[in-house]
């Protein structure tokens, strides 16, 4: 089993999400984050003064998948997020030792 966890553009979500669930994939979870990669922030203009974005807002998407699904989720993703411009984000596939499913007690691929 795989954890894939993407950095994606805010806006992308929905597409991301589709994307996964014609594939599938029966849940997520997604966090708002902020970071900055190789753009480095960016600088606004606030009522004419000029400041600083160090952190650029960004969604974080976790999802446990066998090892059979990894390659086309992790394609999936890049599809559906991809826009072509700097700030597109990231992909991270971990291993996952284990899963289970609180409810029923299911391990594993069964709890995926």
């Amino acid at each position: 089993m795989k954890l894939v966890v993407a950095i994606i553009k805010p806006f992308k979500l929905d597409e991301v999400r589709e994307a996964l669930t014609s594939l599938g994939i029966q849940g997520l979870t997604v966090s708002e984050v902020k970071g900055f990669g190789r753009q480095k922030g960016q600088t606004e203009i606030y009522r004419g003064a000029e400041y600083a974005v160090n952190f650029l807002p960004k969604i974080k998407i976790e999802v446990g998948v066998t090892d059979q699904l990894v390659e086309k989720v992790v394609e999936a993703i890049q599809k559906a997020a991809n826009t072509g411009k700097i700030g597109d984000g990231k992909i991270f596939v971990l291993d996952l030792a284990m899963a289970v499913r609180i409810r029923t007690g299911e391990t594993n691929a069964d709890a995926l």
